[in-house]
């Protein structure tokens, strides 16, 4: 059976325009070596034999805002976002297409919501969903065989296993974990005094934050400071629970793509030329074009 690989746009731009890379500037005077750097890494794991690509999507925020902004004011914003992040937002969605793979722009959702849709969505038809980011939040979407996140940068596949080793919970305990732990990343700032361990320790026990009694006295399990973090979580348990759907990715993004749609079957030649002009030159090239 064939492989998926869904890819963190989003994540990808930040990573190729903070790297060491050289600086790109377009003909138009547009710096574009995030887009130049994201069509290099796709064109990398798409020649990659290790990897295997056969069928791919790539997920983009485009806006940065979405719903999760309208449930808490304090969720993560474009604002103070680097400008020239910004001009290659659309760009880089272009970029992507010339390369011949679906994109899903995400407005009203996230691209983790899309990545997390596609690994529910696509799963039976795929010898495995492969989902390309280290984010922590993508965590909750692993099963064993059939979903694994990829971290490219440091070479690691991680399967619920790695889940446990990185954040210390199950897949399934992550939005959990993260409504008390918090995540800076996306503006949640979890409860005072609840730290990665002391979270993992109650959650391996007791699974969610809604299992977890008020009374620190019925706590099975050994918590340091256990008095002042009952106290903490029987006051602010709402906060937490508005955390924690903050932190769960949605699985029903109404992705338009059958899966057949997305087999790569090569660039589009004359767009990919046009596009490459249009950037002053490309280096990498696709190993394969539609009309070939």
């Amino acid at each position: 059976m064939p492989r998926l690989h869904v890819v963190d746009g989003t994540y990808e731009l930040y990573r190729a325009h903070f790297s060491k890379r050289p600086g790109k500037i377009a003909p138009d005077g547009l710096d574009v070596k995030g887009t130049a750097g994201v069509m290099s890494s796709l064109l990398a794991l798409l020649a990659d034999p290790d990897e295997g690509v056969t069928h791919l999507a790539v997920a983009f925020d485009n806006p940065i805002e979405s719903f999760r902004n309208d449930l808490f004011a304090g969720y993560k914003t474009g604002e103070g976002m680097d400008p020239v992040l910004v001009a290659q937002m659309d760009l880089v969605e272009t970029a992507v297409e010339v390369l011949g793979i679906p994109v899903w722009s995400m407005s009203e959702y996230e691209a983790d919501d899309a990545l997390a849709s596609a690994a529910v969505r696509y799963a039976g038809m795929a010898d495995q969903v492969r989902i390309m980011t280290p984010d922590k939040d993508l965590g909750q979407c692993v099963r064993d065989p059939v979903v694994v996140q990829v971290d490219r940068m440091r070479d690691r596949v991680i399967d619920e296993a790695g889940v446990l080793e990185r954040n210390g919970v199950a897949p399934a305990s992550i939005p959990d974990w993260l409504a008390l732990v918090g995540d800076t990343a996306d503006g949640i700032p979890g409860l005072p005094g609840f730290g990665a361990k002391s979270s993992a320790a109650l959650l391996n026990v007791y699974g969610t934050i809604e299992a977890i009694p008020d009374d620190h006295v019925e706590w099975v399990v050994k918590v340091r400071g256990a008095e002042r973090l009952a106290g903490v979580l029987a006051e602010q348990r709402t906060e937490a629970l508005l955390y924690k759907d903050l932190a769960t990715l949605r699985t029903d993004v109404p992705l338009q793509e059958t899966f057949d749609d997305l087999e790569w079957s090569g660039a589009p030649r004359p767009l990919f030329e046009e596009f490459a002009e249009r950037m002053g030159g490309l280096t990498a090239r696709p190993a394969r074009w539609q009309d070939s």
